[in-house]
């Protein structure tokens, strides 16, 4: 499975490619942070977004797009930003015709290091272990959209067969 995995961020957005499957080794793909200038006009920004995260769906021909699903947080100009990215993300992958899937930022820390209250340190450390990198992916948006990818295939394949299960019990 090839996953895109997506970090949401209208200054910096990590664009993050995995292969794997649940208990084989992962590897890395593609990484990337397309970054735009924080006096920039917004239109100009999201286009520029938009276009990377669109480019990387037909470089790399994802099975599944993975995006940081949006929290609220105190600073409201940056959780706008960051569902605006997330919105652009969800609509190229659904121009392409790839699935998408959401995983809270907690969910994708427990996934790759085993809690959900991980530092974004810690989450750089082990996507470095599970990718066997020799560096760490910089800045934390690269780490933090390959995390994405990991989250995904590690737990989509079993999401999908629990809705699986639960939708033919309800046919039953």
């Amino acid at each position: 499975m090839r996953v895109l995995g997506v970090d949401p961020g209208l200054t910096r957005c990590g664009i993050g490619v995995v292969d794997g499957a649940p208990g084989r080794p992962l590897r890395l793909v593609h990484v990337d942070v397309v970054r735009t200038p924080s006096d920039g006009e917004v239109g100009a920004r999201l286009l520029a977004q938009a276009d990377a995260v669109a480019a990387a769906i037909v470089a790399h021909r994802p099975d599944v797009v993975a995006v940081e699903r949006v929290f609220s947080q105190h600073n409201v100009r940056t959780v706008m930003g960051t569902a605006q990215v997330a919105g652009l993300a969800i609509v190229a992958a659904a121009r392409a015709g790839v699935p998408v899937a959401l995983h809270t930022p907690s969910e994708v820390k427990a996934a790759v290091t085993g809690s959900g209250r991980a530092d974004k340190a810690q989450v750089g450390t082990m996507v470095t272990r599970l990718l066997r990198l020799a560096d760490t992916p910089r800045p934390a948006d690269a780490a933090d959209a390959l995390a994405l990818a990991i989250c995904q295939i590690w737990r989509g394949s079993a999401q999908r067969q629990l809705a699986a299960a639960a939708a033919l019990g309800r046919q039953g």
